[in-house]
Protein backbone atom coordinates (compact mmCIF):
# COMPACT_ATOMS: atom_id res chain seq x y z
CA UNK A 1 0.00 0.00 0.00
CA UNK A 2 2.75 2.39 1.00
CA UNK A 3 4.43 1.63 -1.81
CA UNK A 4 1.64 3.43 -3.77
CA UNK A 5 0.78 6.12 -1.56
CA UNK A 6 4.08 7.60 -1.48
CA UNK A 7 5.19 7.61 -5.25
CA UNK A 8 1.18 9.04 -5.90
CA UNK A 9 2.56 12.18 -3.16
CA UNK A 10 5.93 12.41 -4.70
CA UNK A 11 4.58 12.42 -8.40
CA UNK A 12 1.87 15.45 -7.21
CA UNK A 13 4.21 17.40 -5.69
CA UNK A 14 6.27 17.77 -8.63
CA UNK A 15 3.46 18.17 -11.15
CA UNK A 16 2.14 21.18 -8.37
CA UNK A 17 5.58 22.86 -8.17
CA UNK A 18 6.20 23.03 -11.91
CA UNK A 19 2.66 24.09 -12.42
CA UNK A 20 2.83 27.02 -9.46
CA UNK A 21 6.76 28.04 -11.06
CA UNK A 22 8.54 26.45 -7.59
CA UNK A 23 10.56 24.36 -9.94
CA UNK A 24 14.03 25.97 -8.36
CA UNK A 25 12.72 25.52 -4.92
CA UNK A 26 11.88 21.68 -5.59
CA UNK A 27 15.28 21.32 -6.93
CA UNK A 28 16.84 23.42 -3.95
CA UNK A 29 14.44 21.68 -1.81
CA UNK A 30 16.04 18.11 -2.99
CA UNK A 31 19.62 18.52 -2.91
CA UNK A 32 18.66 20.29 1.13
CA UNK A 33 17.06 17.39 1.93
CA UNK A 34 19.75 14.87 0.59
CA UNK A 35 22.46 16.63 2.55
CA UNK A 36 20.44 15.96 5.54
CA UNK A 37 19.54 12.58 5.28
CA UNK A 38 23.09 11.98 5.08
CA UNK A 39 24.01 13.86 7.96
CA UNK A 40 21.30 12.21 10.05
CA UNK A 41 22.40 9.04 8.82
CA UNK A 42 25.93 9.71 10.37
CA UNK A 43 25.07 10.54 13.39
CA UNK A 44 22.56 7.48 13.55
CA UNK A 45 25.92 5.32 12.51
CA UNK A 46 27.68 7.03 14.93
CA UNK A 47 24.91 6.18 17.88
CA UNK A 48 24.57 3.13 16.90
CA UNK A 49 27.75 2.18 16.47
CA UNK A 50 28.37 2.94 20.06
CA UNK A 51 25.16 1.28 21.44
CA UNK A 52 25.81 -1.85 19.62
CA UNK A 53 29.17 -2.05 20.82
CA UNK A 54 27.76 -1.01 24.53
CA UNK A 55 25.34 -4.43 24.16
CA UNK A 56 28.01 -6.73 22.69
CA UNK A 57 30.12 -6.44 25.52
CA UNK A 58 27.43 -6.35 27.88
CA UNK A 59 26.75 -9.49 26.95
CA UNK A 60 30.34 -11.05 27.44
CA UNK A 61 29.93 -9.99 30.69
CA UNK A 62 27.26 -10.94 33.77
CA UNK A 63 25.15 -7.39 32.91
CA UNK A 64 23.14 -9.19 30.96
CA UNK A 65 22.38 -11.75 33.33
CA UNK A 66 21.37 -9.52 36.17
CA UNK A 67 19.31 -7.31 33.83
CA UNK A 68 17.36 -10.27 33.18
CA UNK A 69 17.06 -11.45 36.56
CA UNK A 70 15.50 -8.22 37.25
CA UNK A 71 12.89 -8.29 34.36
CA UNK A 72 12.20 -12.20 36.08
CA UNK A 73 8.64 -10.93 37.81
CA UNK A 74 7.77 -9.38 35.27
CA UNK A 75 8.69 -12.03 32.52
CA UNK A 76 6.50 -14.51 34.46
CA UNK A 77 3.20 -12.22 34.76
CA UNK A 78 3.56 -11.29 31.03
CA UNK A 79 4.75 -14.49 29.42
CA UNK A 80 3.44 -17.41 31.84
CA UNK A 81 3.38 -20.14 29.16
CA UNK A 82 7.18 -19.19 28.58
CA UNK A 83 9.90 -21.83 30.83
CA UNK A 84 12.25 -19.05 33.07
CA UNK A 85 15.46 -20.77 31.80
CA UNK A 86 14.41 -21.28 28.10
CA UNK A 87 16.47 -19.93 24.83
CA UNK A 88 13.24 -18.46 23.68
CA UNK A 89 13.06 -16.49 27.56
CA UNK A 90 17.04 -15.36 27.15
CA UNK A 91 16.15 -13.98 23.51
CA UNK A 92 13.23 -11.76 24.64
CA UNK A 93 14.83 -10.63 27.45
CA UNK A 94 17.69 -9.10 25.54
CA UNK A 95 15.36 -7.97 22.77
CA UNK A 96 13.38 -6.14 26.00
CA UNK A 97 16.82 -5.03 27.54
CA UNK A 98 17.98 -3.39 23.71
CA UNK A 99 14.43 -1.61 23.59
CA UNK A 100 14.70 -0.70 26.90
CA UNK A 101 18.41 0.82 26.29
CA UNK A 102 16.77 2.48 22.85
CA UNK A 103 18.79 0.09 20.76
CA UNK A 104 16.06 -0.12 18.24
CA UNK A 105 18.14 -1.16 15.11
CA UNK A 106 19.78 -3.62 17.67
CA UNK A 107 16.68 -5.22 18.87
CA UNK A 108 14.94 -5.75 16.09
CA UNK A 109 17.84 -9.11 14.98
CA UNK A 110 17.12 -10.33 18.92
CA UNK A 111 13.37 -9.34 18.67
CA UNK A 112 13.37 -11.82 14.96
CA UNK A 113 15.57 -14.58 16.62
CA UNK A 114 13.08 -14.58 19.39
CA UNK A 115 10.27 -14.82 17.19
CA UNK A 116 11.51 -17.78 15.10
CA UNK A 117 12.16 -19.22 18.80
CA UNK A 118 8.71 -18.80 19.57
CA UNK A 119 7.25 -20.13 16.32
CA UNK A 120 9.34 -23.24 16.75
CA UNK A 121 7.03 -23.80 19.74
CA UNK A 122 3.95 -22.59 18.69
CA UNK A 123 1.60 -25.36 18.02
CA UNK A 124 -0.34 -23.64 15.71
CA UNK A 125 1.74 -22.62 12.66
CA UNK A 126 -0.89 -20.50 10.76
CA UNK A 127 -1.94 -18.62 14.11
CA UNK A 128 0.16 -16.19 16.75
CA UNK A 129 0.35 -17.92 20.02
CA UNK A 130 -0.29 -15.78 23.25
CA UNK A 131 3.27 -15.30 23.62
CA UNK A 132 4.07 -14.07 20.48
CA UNK A 133 1.35 -11.49 20.45
CA UNK A 134 1.94 -10.34 23.79
CA UNK A 135 5.85 -10.15 21.89
CA UNK A 136 4.66 -7.78 19.50
CA UNK A 137 3.09 -5.87 21.82
CA UNK A 138 5.74 -5.37 24.03
CA UNK A 139 8.09 -4.96 20.87
CA UNK A 140 5.65 -2.06 19.63
CA UNK A 141 5.13 -0.01 23.01
CA UNK A 142 8.74 -0.65 24.65
CA UNK A 143 9.44 1.12 27.90
CA UNK A 144 12.01 3.41 26.77
CA UNK A 145 14.90 4.64 29.36
CA UNK A 146 17.60 6.09 26.97
CA UNK A 147 15.59 7.28 24.30
CA UNK A 148 18.81 7.54 22.06
CA UNK A 149 16.75 7.51 18.17
CA UNK A 150 15.15 10.41 19.59
CA UNK A 151 18.27 12.36 21.00
CA UNK A 152 20.50 11.36 18.42
CA UNK A 153 17.73 13.17 16.21
CA UNK A 154 17.49 16.11 18.47
CA UNK A 155 21.50 16.55 18.50
CA UNK A 156 21.12 16.33 14.54
CA UNK A 157 18.83 19.17 14.53
CA UNK A 158 20.79 21.24 16.67
CA UNK A 159 18.73 21.48 19.71
CA UNK A 160 19.25 23.40 22.74
CA UNK A 161 19.33 20.37 25.01
CA UNK A 162 18.81 17.25 23.01
CA UNK A 163 17.70 15.17 26.41
CA UNK A 164 14.95 16.95 27.48
CA UNK A 165 13.04 14.42 25.91
CA UNK A 166 13.56 11.72 28.63
CA UNK A 167 11.30 12.43 31.00
CA UNK A 168 8.20 12.46 28.84
CA UNK A 169 9.16 9.65 27.09
CA UNK A 170 9.97 7.34 30.39
CA UNK A 171 5.95 8.36 30.92
CA UNK A 172 4.58 7.95 27.34
CA UNK A 173 6.33 4.44 27.16
CA UNK A 174 5.57 3.31 30.42
CA UNK A 175 1.60 4.37 29.75
CA UNK A 176 1.55 2.74 25.97
CA UNK A 177 3.55 -0.13 27.81
CA UNK A 178 0.89 -0.46 30.85
CA UNK A 179 -2.05 0.15 28.08
CA UNK A 180 -0.80 -2.64 25.94
CA UNK A 181 -0.06 -5.35 28.37
CA UNK A 182 -3.87 -4.89 30.14
CA UNK A 183 -5.65 -5.13 26.97
CA UNK A 184 -3.72 -7.84 25.70
CA UNK A 185 -3.99 -10.04 28.56
CA UNK A 186 -7.94 -9.18 28.54
CA UNK A 187 -7.72 -9.45 24.65
CA UNK A 188 -6.42 -13.04 25.40
CA UNK A 189 -9.07 -14.37 27.39
CA UNK A 190 -11.90 -14.19 24.44
CA UNK A 191 -9.49 -15.40 21.95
Amino acid sequence: MLNTIWPIFIILAFVYGIFSGRVEQINTSIFDSAASAVELSITFLGTICLWNGIMEIASHTSLINKLTRCLKPIMKLVFPEIEVGSNVYQEISMNIIANMLGLGNAATPLGLKAMKSLQKENSQKDTLSNPMAMFIVLNTASLQIIPTTVIAIRTSLHSGNPTGIIFPVWISTLVALTAGIISSKIAMRYF
